[in-house]
């Protein structure tokens, strides 16, 4: 278990990859030399810190499926922020997946303020870009991450320095949770579908999260094709 031994501000609890949590770390630190950065990339994770750390921390969750614990956010003493790989207009799980089967005009990033419901609470930042036409799910997740990346180096500093709430944006979360669930869920494309939509389901690539999709008619259930270029990078 972790011990803490101060009682001040001085914790980051980051939960992301190991990937970004070395890079991110070393930028967290430029801007506060004293700060304490804890890695944390699985719920089991969180579940080891004990709540006289978790009193004096801020936790920063960063393009993560890892869902926080009640009780962590509860005992968290500054408070917890999610940077999400989708706009406002899509909270929750597979929010790419949605953008392109809306045929969106536009998607994005957001940072916000963690609550106990996924996919809600106050919005901080907002980052939004057109989507061009003929990008797939992969695509549209790398821009996504992209912006996450801008954003984190943007509000770097205040997160780890600034004691008190960052700053809210008057910004509404879209309801689009239930797509999410349905996605992960089983990844099933419900019917009916308009015939010039058909073509467009080859944009959700294959296997992402996990899913191959499919579309379901009465009585049958057919995996959506892919090319086998597609299929390889995926």
């Amino acid at each position: 278990m972790i011990r803490a031994r101060h009682s001040m501000f001085n914790t980051i609890i980051l939960l992301t990859g190991p990937a970004e949590h070395s890079i991110f770390t070393t930028l967290l630190r430029a801007h506060n030399p004293e700060l304490t950065v804890l890695p944390a990339f699985t719920e089991a994770d969180l579940v080891a810190i004990e709540p006289e750390w978790l009193a004096r921390a801020r936790l920063i969750a960063f393009n993560t499926p890892v869902i926080v614990p009640k009780h962590a956010l509860e005992q968290l003493g500054y408070g917890a922020y999610n940077f999400h790989p989708g706009s406002p207009q899509y909270p929750g799980r597979a929010p790419a997946h949605m953008a392109l089967a809306e045929r969106a005009a536009d998607f994005g990033a957001t940072v916000h303020r963690m609550v106990e419901q996924v996919g809600a609470g106050p919005i901080v930042d907002v980052e939004l870009f057109a989507i061009p036409s003929d990008i797939t799910v992969a695509g549209l997740e790398e821009e996504a991450y992209s912006k996450l990346i801008q954003m984190f180096w943007r509000l770097a500093g205040v997160l780890a320095t600034q004691q008190e709430p960052l700053v809210q944006r008057a910004l509404r979360w879209g309801d689009r949770q239930n797509f999410g669930r349905a996605y992960r869920k089983n990844g099933n494309i419900l019917h009916p579908i308009p015939p010039d939509q058909l073509p467009h389901i080859e944009m959700f690539g294959a296997d992402h999260l996990g899913i191959v999709p499919s579309i379901e008619l009465p009585g049958f259930r057919f995996p959506a094709e892919v090319p086998e270029a597609e299929a390889a990078e995926a």
